[in-house]
């Protein structure tokens, strides 16, 4: 039996199912089940968010800076791109990249080179500092961010990633469909790259 919150009875609530029943309270009648996930995703991400942002500090790297070596990082040899792929992969604008160039450029992890195939154009390259310090922050993050999901076992992880990817590419497929209608970026392609 489930109560107004969309709750099993007998288990605890949490912030979600908090909002949802005074929400129920003050808006009867509302159906408020996009909290049960986008909510819960939303304040996942809040929860989280501060770990993550230490664990790069901890490496001298905000969020955005760590985006960058990790996309060189993992593009393969030569890790190298050019700015238009970087800000492509990483759905920012070209001056808020350059920003993050010049600091990473400062601290000797990245260098802008002259392009092989066209002398006109530059590339980003990775240097063996940045790959190193890009692997090494990584790892310490991927093991960070484990231990967020111990109330879970394996299978109940296997089973919500891939509820997460389904709804994630549901929405992508959406985003990409009204940009197309509308001739301009969506909402969904712009903002923060992903480790």
């Amino acid at each position: 039996m489930t109560n107004e919150s969309g709750n099993q009875e007998g288990t605890l609530e949490d912030h979600v199912d908090r909002l949802r029943r005074q929400w129920a309270w003050e808006l009867p009648g509302l159906n408020t089940e996009p909290m049960t996930i986008l909510g819960r995703a939303f304040r996942l991400g809040n929860m989280v968010r501060p770990s993550i942002e230490a664990t790069f500090a901890g490496f001298g790297l905000d969020r955005g800076e760590f985006d960058v070596i990790a996309t060189l990082r993992r593009s393969g040899p030569p890790y190298r791109l050019t700015p238009t792929e970087m800000y492509s992969l990483l759905m920012i604008s070209s001056g808020g990249l350059t920003h993050r160039l010049d600091r990473l450029e400062k601290a000797g992890l990245i260098r802008r080179e002259k392009s092989p195939q066209d002398g006109r154009s530059v590339q980003v390259a990775l240097t063996e500092k940045g790959s190193a310090l890009a692997e090494q922050a990584f790892r310490t993050d991927m093991t960070s961010e484990l231990t967020f999901l111990q109330p879970l076992d394996a299978g109940e992880r296997e089973l919500l990633a891939g509820l997460l990817r389904k709804l994630i590419l549901g929405i992508e497929t959406g985003l990409r469909q009204n940009e197309e209608e509308r001739g301009e970026p969506s909402p969904g392609r712009r903002g923060q790259g992903e480790v």
